[in-house]
């Protein structure tokens, strides 16, 4: 029984610990709560950023063009936002020859 208590002890430290933690995982910006010009100064700052552009949809904006590289060419990345459904926030990469559908 001591045994089973002491793993059992174990874990709950170890199950409180963890909680302490914080999250590591980065948080995506969520477009539609941002002006046009937050989500463009984001990318000009960041050169690379992933945005979500609803709960379960998001894409990497690069700002500049020549940052798609090999199978894949640049594409303009409009994304919605608060006070623009269509700003131009970047650039999105495609595959080539593919159409729009194969974003990467």
């Amino acid at each position: 029984m001591t045994m089973n208590r002491s793993i059992l002890s174990r874990f709950v430290c170890l199950s409180l610990a963890l909680a302490a933690v914080p999250a590591t995982a980065q948080e995506r910006p969520f477009t539609p709560s941002l002006t046009c010009g937050a989500v463009k100064a984001l990318v000009a700052r960041e050169r690379r950023v992933v945005l979500a552009t609803s709960p379960t949809a998001y894409e990497t904006v690069h700002f500049e063009s020549g940052a798609c590289t090999n199978e894949v060419t640049a594409a303009p990345a409009f994304e919605p936002t608060l006070d623009d459904r269509y700003c131009f926030a970047g650039y999105r990469c495609v595959q080539r020859n593919n159409g729009e559908n194969s974003v990467r």
